[in-house]
């Protein structure tokens, strides 16, 4: 596979092979710096900024005609008005790195005319290298790789990310994980969504839902997806997704059967549908108000197991 590979797609390995050089290294150090919460955060700026950096050196070397639009630096750097824009993640997953916790990528995407045609996912960790050219199918190291084949949803895997932002709506978040605990073998929360994505199109989980994502969170990942054979789109499953800060994916029978569960707290949802939400949230809450928070002592007056007496 690797002698056909699309030359832009062999710039981004390069790319994001030199920015996991980076990211290997100072994973070396990160326990030296863990003094203060500053000292932690300049760190890990530093490790984003320098991947970052490197990642566009090679990319406008070889393309200086092409935009860019990164995390760390926007879109200041490349041509304005490109058709061709790569869409870049130096660090996605960068809580994970500042503890030590090995789940932690490089995601790069080219975009042309608006439509993701490159990306490349590399996690530096595991040296796991996740391709795809538009057409030309998904590969982890080289390999083909599929989504899952699984229909039925209770033997399903499903990854996320929990609501950790200002303005989260996270009461709405609890009861989506709820309604999807409950009908799967597993709702898992890794922490970085760009290796959720190439997770799904690999088949290690069998789909994935997030809110709040930036185009660079999903940019890469969704090309993967949809060239592993999966679907990726917003919880009402529409494939126009990539500005809605909303993110489902799955192979496509558990993507349809997602869309059915989730649908109803999308932004998008119709006003019916949002007014049963909020129904039922207020259910919940006087439900609470009258049974007492779980946990409180049982009738006979003896101490719940596992709370403070």
């Amino acid at each position: 596979m690797s002698t056909n590979l699309h030359p832009m797609l062999n710039v981004a390995i390069k790319a994001a092979r030199a920015a996991g050089a980076i990211i290997n290294r100072a994973a070396l150090d990160v326990e030296s710096v863990r003094i203060s919460q500053k000292q932690v955060n300049d760190f890990v700026t530093e490790v984003d900024q320098a991947a970052e950096a490197i990642i566009i050196e090679t990319l406008l070397t070889a393309y200086p005609g092409h935009g860019i639009l990164a995390e760390e630096s926007g879109s200041e750097h490349g041509a304005r008005d490109s058709d061709y824009v790569w869409i870049i993640d130096p660090l996605d997953g960068t809580t994970n790195f500042i503890h030590g916790f090995p789940v932690y990528c490089v995601s790069i995407a080219l975009s042309v005319k608006g439509k993701i045609e490159q990306a490349v996912i590399y996690d530096p960790s595991r040296n796991d290298l996740f391709t795809a050219t538009r057409g030309r199918g998904a590969y982890l190291n080289e390999r083909r790789i599929r989504v899952s084949k699984r229909t039925e949803l209770k033997q399903c895997l499903i990854s996320t990310g929990f609501p950790f932002r200002p303005g989260d709506n996270f009461n709405n978040y609890l009861r989506m994980m709820g309604d999807v605990m409950q009908r799967t073998a597993g709702l898992r929360r890794p922490g970085a969504a760009a290796l959720d994505l190439a997770y799904v199109a690999a088949g290690f989980a069998d789909g994935f839902f997030e809110t709040g994502l930036n185009p660079w969170d999903v940019a890469a990942g969704s090309l993967l997806v949809t060239e592993a054979g999966g679907l990726v789109g917003n919880f009402t499953g529409e494939a126009d997704f990539l500005e809605q800060r909303e993110c489902l994916a799955g192979n496509p029978r558990i993507y349809g059967q997602l869309v059915s569960i989730l649908g109803r707290y999308s932004k998008f949802a119709s006003a019916g549908e949002k007014a049963a939400v909020r129904a039922e949230a207020q259910a919940d809450r006087v439900t609470l108000a009258i049974d007492g928070p779980a946990g409180s002592a049982d009738p006979a007056g003896d101490a719940v197991p596992g709370q403070p007496t």
